[in-house]
């Protein structure tokens, strides 16, 4: 048997490179190079713009075109480092070198010496993996779950009157609506989205053992903590003044905990829409051409929802691994949280999966709201939980001498099917006042809802 062509090991790069591409612009490793880039670019433009060490601030060309080497970096680049990783057998070394390399071909030797200037891998390291990550979550994972947050609020709001028979422990229980259902969804995602906006993206930049020790080597006189706090937040980023070698990554266990919480609560919508499909509450709009099953034609098969429960449980499970993982370095360094954090990329494309079959599955179905109704007129018994309540508020105003309402509806109706007439009948032989028959006698399971409509304007 011949050898297969070179072929991508992880479907994220295969099958599914359409639906996550997005992220490779940010969490690969040619996003994380060109970010070192970047990182050794703005490092010397801060040194130089401060005059340190006989320098003068950049001509606004020079600046311009030191900074082209990470707003232009692509193939030649990736090649270039690849070739001189091969040597160095180091990462963040070859970038160094490049950006040596690039220095001398734009005539500006004379800042050499100052690329990586008293910086340890982990400063640049540490400044680009919090800025390859902000920028894939702001721009594009978050983006994708405001969409899937803004689709569910659309559905809540078209199905907010649907009433449905709700389904405690699988039971028939107090009916709800299709819209209130949903709109809990969106409501429990909005609020991990907007902790996953406020978070911070932290990076250090104090040098070997975090304590500025060459810095203050070379130039005592400089506030080498405050300039690096300038540098860091002028990337954008949050500054940790405390660490060890190592930016400790507390930022990163805080975001792939949320970002795993959000994927839990896409789980549980998963396998909730899953259920209501199962159960005829939704039905499937057919795609043209598309097929169900290799043998039987008349399926159509949930496959969004299924994809996206499995995508979210590999996403889960990689994002717990990252946070267990990260949160721990011996002594002031190990080289563990290296070859892990190299997997982010891989949790978010699982998780970008997800959300795109999520928003696709839910833009292709549609819902059965005879369906609905049917379950809501075969199980008049949840109309016990009123009428026992009513009772018992009767019993409070001095209206009923009835003992033990709850007890009597047990009786009535615990494994038993009662219809509208056996409720009639029973209701109208009660010992209550003559108003809460009437409300009660006006009660079916499709109008026992509550405020489950009026609660989807909660969403905003």
């Amino acid at each position: 048997m011949s050898s297969l062509p070179p072929q991508p090991l992880s479907p994220l790069d295969g099958r599914y490179r359409a639906a996550v591409t997005g992220l490779a612009d940010y969490l690969s490793e040619a996003g994380l190079n060109r970010a070192r880039v970047e990182v050794e670019v703005e490092w010397l433009i801060a040194l130089t713009d401060r005059s340190l060490f006989g320098t003068a601030p950049l001509s606004a060309d020079d600046t311009a075109r030191l900074r082209a080497l990470y707003e232009e970096f692509g193939q030649s680049e990736i090649d270039w480092l690849a070739a001189k990783e091969a040597v160095t057998r180091h990462d963040v070394k070859a970038i160094e070198y490049l950006v040596r390399d690039r220095l001398s071909t734009l005539g500006l030797d004379g800042i050499a010496e100052l690329t990586h200037f008293a910086c340890t891998s982990e400063d640049i390291n540490s400044a680009s993996y919090a800025l390859t990550v902000q920028r894939a979550v702001q721009r594009v994972w978050l983006p994708k779950l405001r969409e899937v947050i803004g689709t569910l609020k659309t559905l809540a709001v078209q199905h907010r009157d649907a009433a449905m028979l709700s389904r405690t422990h699988g039971q028939p229980a107090t009916p709800s609506t299709m819209g209130k259902e949903l709109g809990v969804f969106a409501w429990r995602l909005e609020r991990v989205a907007a902790q996953i906006d406020a978070g911070e993206y932290l990076a250090k930049f104090s040098g070997a053992t975090g304590t500025w020790s060459a810095h203050l080597s070379a130039a005592p006189e400089v506030d080498w903590p405050e300039l690096s706090r300038a540098f860091i937040e002028g990337l954008g980023l949050d500054f940790n003044v405390l660490t060890t070698q190592i930016e400790s990554h507390d930022w990163q266990v805080e975001l792939y905990d949320r970002v795993r919480h959000a994927g839990g609560i896409l789980h549980n919508l998963a396998t909730d829409i899953w259920t209501y499909i199962s159960i005829g509450y939704f039905t499937q709009i057919p795609v043209a051409g598309a097929t169900g099953s290799s043998t039987m034609p008349h399926k159509i098969n949930p496959i969004r929802f299924e994809n996206a429960e499995a995508n979210l449980e590999i996403a889960g499970g990689l994002l717990a691994t990252l946070s267990q993982t990260l949160v721990t370095s011996r002594m002031q360094r190990d080289l563990t949280d290296s070859t892990t954090q190299r997997n982010i990329g891989v949790a978010f494309g699982h998780s970008l999966l997800a959300l795109d079959n999520l928003q696709r599955g839910l833009g292709e179905i549609s819902l059965a709201e005879d369906v609905l109704l049917a379950d809501l007129d075969g199980n008049w018994e949840v109309l016990a939980e009123a009428i026992q309540t009513v009772i018992r508020a009767e019993i409070a105003a001095g209206r009923s001498q009835i003992s033990d309402p709850y007890a009597l509806l047990k009786d009535l109706t615990r494994g038993h099917r009662v219809g509208a007439s056996d409720l009639a009948a029973f209701v109208t032989g009660l010992d209550i006042g003559d108003a809460a028959k009437e409300r009660l006698l006006a009660l079916t399971p499709a109008t026992y809802d509550g405020l489950a409509s009026q609660l989807v304007d909660e969403l905003g």
